[in-house]
């Protein structure tokens, strides 16, 4: 059921509710942006700051938030007319561990339903006579599933959705419209393919003819295989491998617009922001943070429990737990000073300018002496 007071939400989420239990609510909303009619969330302290003002009622802080906050309404979040003003009385606050994840589950009930294609197959449908269908799946307008296909059971293929030859979903599979899954390719459950996504594309592979004039193509004869809960963003394309498989993880989220080439090899829980590019046969651990427009050298390995800053170019392998950043990419820590050092450099600039000025000066009034050591 769909909370619609303060203390039915603070059921739904686990949370400890501090001021008013009867607070009515239609949907959830951010600080600067909620009404007095939406509930907010507060996962920080510099978000703290905008509670005073903000016109919401109820808002869901994290336990790691250490600000002190009122249930009372301030000035600043009353409307000018006296009407409006009675209406916005109490607050509540609801304490949760997790502000983040309660905000998901609250976010369940109110997102609006997703519109899905009928069960059975659209009349558009082209799909092999080979193919097995499962049960309860849902197949749009314009879909087509290869000879020797097997989609599991309440998969759902959006329209537009390409399935090749040979290729097997696992159990409630979702590919939205457009993306394409190449041959042989194996999807275990759950997976999630957005939109005009390419899974199982031929990997970059190219060595020069014999005669120095032509690239010779080298054929990718291998697969991907994508492990149960995988997702994949919309524009995202994962290279088959040269022989073998290139595999992701359960469980792993890879965003929009990524390069995953041949061959390479990703593990559970692991998480690939936008921009992002692996080239062929890396490496990556379990429970890696990957931030956007990363771009990984060929080979090279990166342990369980990595977090890469956005915009990092790796060029040398990296251990487990480490945090790295920067081009090309080192240890946080070490990628800081450096950057704190050339924040430096136009005022270091400028007193080595003064202090040639001065030695310039010094050498005109006294010829002889010549210029002394800069130390």
């Amino acid at each position: 059921m769909i909370p619609k007071t303060s203390s039915q939400l603070a059921v739904l989420v686990g949370g400890a509710l501090e001021g008013a239990g009867d607070i009515a609510f239609t949907g959830l909303s951010s600080l600067a942006d909620a009404t007095e009619h939406e509930a907010t969330f507060i996962t920080s302290d510099a978000h703290a700051k905008l509670w005073e003002h903000s016109r919401a009622r109820i808002a869901i802080v994290g336990n790691q938030v250490k600000s002190q906050l009122s249930n009372s309404p301030t000035k600043s979040a009353l409307s000018s007319t006296s009407t409006q003003s009675a209406q916005i009385q109490a607050r509540a606050l609801i304490r949760v561990d997790n502000a983040d994840l309660a905000v998901a589950k609250v976010l369940e009930f109110f997102a609006p339903p997703t519109t899905l294609p009928a069960v059975g197959a659209h009349a558009s449908a082209v799909i092999d006579a080979s193919a097995i269908i499962g049960t309860d799946a849902r197949i749009g307008a314009l879909v087509s599933v290869g000879a020797g296909s097997h989609i599991g059971n309440s998969c759902v293929l959006h329209a537009g959705a390409r399935i090749a030859a040979n290729v097997t979903l696992g159990e409630g599979c979702v590919i939205h419209s457009n993306a394409f899954i190449d041959e042989r390719c194996v999807l275990g459950a759950r997976v999630i393919i957005h939109a005009s996504a390419v899974i199982g594309g031929d990997g970059f592979g190219y060595r020069p003819a014999a005669d120095g004039k032509s690239l010779t193509r080298i054929p990718h004869t291998g697969n991907v295989v994508l492990d149960d809960d995988v997702e994949i963003g919309a524009n995202t394309c994962v290279d088959r491998a040269k022989f073998g498989s290139t595999k992701i993880g359960a469980g792993t989220k890879i965003d929009n617009l990524c390069q995953i080439a041949h061959g390479c090899r990703i593990g559970r829980m692991t998480v690939i922001a936008g921009m992002s590019g692996l080239a062929g046969s890396v490496t990556v651990g379990n429970g890696v943070q990957i931030g956007g427009y990363c771009g990984i050298g060929d080979h090279k390995t990166i342990g369980d429990g990595v977090r890469l800053a956005a915009k990092s170019a790796v060029m040398n392998d990296i251990p487990a737990g480490a945090t790295w950043g920067g081009m090309p990419a080192q240890d946080i820590r070490e990628e800081l000073r450096v950057i704190a050092a050339i924040r430096k450099l136009p005022q270091w600039s400028r007193k080595l300018r003064t202090l040639l000025e001065e030695q310039t000066k010094d050498s005109a009034k006294d010829p002889l002496k010549g210029p002394s050591k800069v130390q």
